[in-house]
Parts: structure tokens; C-alpha cells; sequence
């Protein structure tokens, strides 16, 4: 009975756990967040995207890790193709003037 108790809790335990683990990597993308996307939009609403050389001295502006972070979210963006995803334009932004 006790070997039974310590299996099912373990079991319910790994659950737990993974569930967490899978809701940090898929929770918002660097894409989502203002305060990393305002610096390459004119306008509050960012919809319109700023000229190349204002594009490229705010990509230059990011640390190395929020630029890392902004290229793996437009990858996976780009791998996951949807109608749904909203930064193709910012994404082919990223490719053309902060690097693949």
C-alpha cells in the first residue's frame, strides 16, 4: 500500500512539474513585450515601424540577450506560419537589418 501512496505521488508530482515547465517556454515571446517592441514603432499603438537607420539604432540599443531573444521569437514565428501571428513585418525587419 505505502509502495502504491509514493508512486502515485510521484507520478502526480512529475505532472505538476512538467506542467510548469511547459507553461514558462510557451508563455508570451519577447514579441509581446512593450517595453522591448515601443523603441521600433512610431506611434504608441505600434503599427507603423520606424525607417531602416531608426530601426537599426534601436536593434543596437538592445542588450545581446533581448536581441537573442527577439530573433528566436521570430523564428519560431516564422516556423509556426499562422494568419494569427502579428510581427511579420517587424520579423523580416529584424532578418534584413539586425542579422539572422
Amino acid at each position: 500500500m505505502n509502495i502504491k501512496i509514493i508512486c502515485l505521488s510521484a507520478m502526480a508530482l512529475s505532472m505538476a512539474a512538467g506542467s510548469a515547465l511547459a507553461g514558462g517556454s510557451t508563455g508570451t515571446s519577447a514579441l509581446d513585450d512593450p517595453a522591448k517592441m515601443q523603441p521600433f514603432y512610431t506611434d504608441s499603438s505600434m503599427k507603423t515601424l520606424r525607417g531602416n537607420d531608426d530601426f537599426v539604432k534601436a536593434w543596437k540599443a538592445l542588450t545581446p540577450g533581448d536581441q537573442a531573444s527577439i530573433k528566436t521569437a521570430c523564428a519560431d514565428e516564422a516556423k509556426n506560419a499562422t494568419p494569427a501571428n502579428s510581427h511579420p513585418e517587424f520579423c523580416s525587419s529584424v532578418k534584413l537589418n539586425g542579422g539572422s
